[in-house]
């Protein structure tokens, strides 16, 4: 079994160390770790990389369990990242059987960053048809449980672009070059239903 944390929309670095799983337990209890995709993902427009994080209550320096770590509701995020979303991808070719469903998430309201991020993985799962069974913990898991495969903190902003990439045709690639491993998102709408065969295809160790 496999214990990981839960991310935004997460980069597909992520997602192909897990995508070939039967049971993916993930940590809700674990505490907040900043520098990392539990707030953040990250895209691609004309001008390069577009990193967009969602804003928390109290900040990213909170000791908290990441269940207990609630959005910030004095901005409108939600509002912002999928104009952002939208303007970086209208072009794509599949964006538009993605859009108005992508549009009702970012429509629903969320105080919990947990809530927000299961929410968005289970749309993700369920586009893929990716075949998980993803579950949450119970308590938070001890690092290096015996009866686990930690995958937790290794996929980070710092270095989530290293490993081999899934390749596939970026709408902006012949202006900015190739990025790889970006948020689940660009795979997509870049390629449609054949997104879970790319990433069973591509599963990687990191």
């Amino acid at each position: 079994m496999i214990v990981s944390e839960l991310q935004y929309f997460p980069p597909l670095t992520f997602l192909t160390t897990l995508y070939r799983e039967t049971y993916i337990y993930l940590d809700i209890y674990e505490i907040y770790r900043k520098m990392s995709f539990r707030n953040r993902c990250i895209i691609a427009g004309a001008q390069g990389t577009i990193s967009l994080s969602i804003p928390l209550q109290d900040g990213r320096n909170q000791n908290l369990p990441i269940n207990e770590v609630l959005i910030s509701d004095k901005e409108n995020w939600q509002s912002n990242h999928f104009k952002s979303i939208q303007s970086a991808y209208n072009r794509s070719p599949f964006f538009e059987y993605y859009q108005n469903e992508l549009y009702g998430i970012f429509q629903r309201p969320f105080s919990r960053l947990v809530d927000w991020n299961l929410y968005c993985l289970n749309w993700v799962k369920e586009k893929m048809d990716w075949p998980a069974e993803i579950r949450v913990t119970e308590t938070t898991v001890p690092y290096r449980a015996m009866e686990y495969e930690d995958r937790r903190n290794i996929v980070l902003p710092k270095n989530y672009s290293k490993w081999n990439p899934v390749k596939y045709r970026q709408v902006f690639e012949e202006r900015t070059g190739f990025f790889p491993n970006l948020s689940v998102l660009d795979l997509l709408f870049n390629v449609g239903k054949e997104a879970g065969e790319l990433l069973r295809n591509s599963s990687v160790r990191v």
